[in-house]
């Protein structure tokens, strides 16, 4: 289908999925990077014509004759990583060894440069921290290392009069994960902090330290002639400055983050040249305002969870985009996901178990449902290098965040092993998690337990993931609405219950129905009894489905409330149930769920099979014991 050939500078794990989702389409790919066994070049089989060798290329991505030799053998260079020549990917451009490089060099080479990078989007009106140039703009290998460092030493204490402190100061190349960053907390850190970022060896910047409350991510796709399409915004958690976990999608109250998310960072990488997928970072601060943090010209580890969640992986839409392909669709095709990265625990040298307590997350996530495990195939282990992920899908952001949980929990439990060289225990090997899969599967009570309820507590009333909201106006409607709570906790559906009053608290009303989507509720049960405006006002404001349960007051037995439910005007649907059964909402509730995820329809049935079976104990009882039994009971 495509003859063309693809060269890629670097061959680590953004390459190794690079090529999976090239292989799939028959294109060719070449590697540039150090050895044989590369992560990418153990998976991408391609030997020369004599069949005595390799058509990769062994060397660094920073050679240009490396990067020459490489372009001979292709027509199109991309890259995996953005630390690489980008002067004489220009070169190859320029002498049109290659027919196109993407991301354009220009474009590579901005991006190198992270002060350079600021002040390009600055000056397109994007949102970023307040940041300054520290010492001389530019420092080059000839520039006198002593002078450089005073210089910015004394740029540091500048930048801390403007923006007060904590101030972040960063090194303006090389910096990535975490490094090239660091904390100036009081004028007296300057010196230390400009010696820690290389002593006046390196270029450098300040920002404005910036409070934020979580950090996002888009990944972004760009064709050739310009056309870029968002990713869903994601939650990114670091952990000593390193992505850990990224949930998809973003779950915010205002749903309006989600979508600012996407459009700044399409305009973004709209003004940048050349084709491929950008990672957008970013801060949301207090209130919703978004500012970019940074970004990276080419697939990032906040969108490894595409490859299993959405319809095109960003893998695939970086082939698409510097092949000139159609661009394919950025959309979630499961309801929720999340990504776990496996770092190095210890390194191998110190440690015997050192790559099998790494992997010990690996191992239990083979029995973790909605899991997929993505090993680098990573020679030796260090501390903190990037030797997996898993991605973790599911129908709800309860049931993925409870898968996740295992995986975490044997994540901290192998670190901890891995600080005070304790020995692995088989329970957290391949071995070990495979004999328990075996004995759970060939049990007769696996099936009996897995459904087995658990022991009320507060937290059965508000999941920080729910699914459907119970709603009311007021703790005297509360015993009407609690078998709702039972039944929905009965099938194990993640709710909140809690009390909004349309007439005493309407702005929290308005802001409960407007954040429930972007919270992930796919359904509201709303009881109100009197007047019942709650159930009809709550569906004014949320394009979620709304329950109404009327509740039965002290004057009218609760027909006024009926009423007042079923009589919503064209265009506000709000489905009614009887009076004071809160039971047949939650019923309700669950059959909506279930026209999207099919465990519930299967629950559901399991519940009328049980109600069927109950009837006819009944019928059977009465035929064998008279109208006795009636009055018995």
């Amino acid at each position: 289908m495509e003859q063309r050939t693809v060269g890629v500078l670097g061959a680590g794990q953004l390459g190794r999925m690079f090529v999976e989702a090239a292989s799939r389409l028959n294109v060719q790919v070449r590697l540039l990077d150090v050895g044989d066994t590369a992560p990418a070049k153990q998976i991408n089989y391609a030997p020369n014509a004599e069949g005595s060798g390799s058509e990769h290329v062994d060397g660094s991505f920073v050679d240009p004759q490396k990067i020459r030799q490489l372009a001979s053998k292709v027509d199109i260079l991309t890259i995996e990583i953005e630390h690489v020549n980008a002067q004489q990917l220009q070169q190859v451009l320029d002498e049109k060894l290659v027919d196109a490089v993407h991301p354009l060099p220009s474009t590579i080479a901005l991006i190198q440069d992270k002060y350079a990078q600021k002040v390009h989007l600055s000056e397109r009106g994007l949102p970023l921290a307040d940041y300054i140039a520290v010492g001389p703009e530019e420092v080059t290998a000839s520039s006198d290392a002593a002078v450089t460092s005073k210089a910015q030493e004394r740029s540091v204490a500048e930048a801390g009069s403007a923006f007060g402190y904590p101030l972040m100061l960063k090194s303006r190349t090389q910096a990535y994960d975490g490094k090239g960053n660091f904390v100036v907390k009081s004028p007296e850190q300057a010196a230390e902090a400009v010696a820690a970022l290389g002593g006046g060896k390196r270029g450098l910047y300040a920002e404005k330290w910036a409070p934020f409350e979580r950090e996002i991510a888009v990944m972004v796709v760009r064709s050739a002639t310009g056309e870029v399409r968002a990713y869903p915004a994601v939650e990114t958690v670091h952990r000593d400055s390193i992505c850990h976990t990224v949930h998809a999608p973003l779950r915010v109250p205002d749903a309006g983050v989600e979508r600012r998310a996407r459009e700044i960072a399409q305009q973004a990488v709209a003004t940048f040249g050349g084709a491929g997928v950008f990672g957008v970072e970013m801060f949301q601060m207090p209130g919703g305002q978004l500012l970019i943090n940074e970004i990276a010209p080419r697939p990032h580890n906040s969108g490894h969870y595409t490859i299993e969640a959405t319809e095109t992986s960003q893998y695939e839409n970086h082939l698409r985009a510097i092949l000139g392909m159609p661009l394919g669709s950025t959309a979630l095709k499961v309801p929720s996901a999340a990504m776990i990265n496996i770092l190095g625990l210890a390194d191998s040298d110190k440690d015997a178990e050192a790559v099998a307590k790494t992997l010990a997350p690996a191992a239990v996530s083979l029995d973790v449902p909605g899991a997929t495990c993505h090993l680098y195939g990573k020679a030796g282990c260090r501390k903190g290098r990037k030797m997996g992920h898993i991605t973790i899908v599911g129908q709800s952001d309860a049931q993925v965040r409870e898968r996740l949980a295992i995986v975490d929990r044997a994540l901290d439990e192998a670190t901890e092993l891995a600080k005070t060289g304790a020995k692995l225990p088989k329970r957290l090997t391949l071995a070990g998690v495979s004999d328990e899969a075996a004995a759970v599967a060939s049990s007769s009570k696996a099936g009996g337990a897995a459904g087995a309820a658990k022991t009320k507590s507060a937290a059965d009333f508000s999941h920080p993931q729910p699914l459907v909201g119970i709603i009311m106006g007021s703790d005297s409607d509360l015993p009407v609405m609690l078998p709702a709570a039972e039944i929905l906790k009965k099938f194990n559906v993640p709710f909140e219950l809690t009390i909004v009053s349309a007439h005493r608290t309407p702005d929290r009303m308005r802001t409960y129905a407007r954040s429930a989507p972007a919270r992930g509720l796919r359904a509201i049960i709303a009881g109100a009894g009197g007047a019942a405006h709650l159930p009809g006002m709550v569906a004014a404001q949320t394009a979620l489905p709304v329950i109404g349960v009327p509740v039965k007051g002290s004057v009218l037995d609760g027909v006024d409330s009926l009423h007042s439910i079923v009589q919503m005007p064209r265009g506000i649907p709000v489905a009614s149930v009887a009076i004071n059964n809160s039971t047949n909402a939650a019923l309700l509730a669950i059959r909506i769920l279930g026209a999207a995820d099919p465990s519930y329809l299967e629950k559901m049935q399991a519940y009328m099979d049980e109600m069927e079976d109950e009837v006819n104990g009944k019928i059977q009882r009465l035929g064998e014991q008279g109208w006795d039994y009636v009055v018995k009971k």
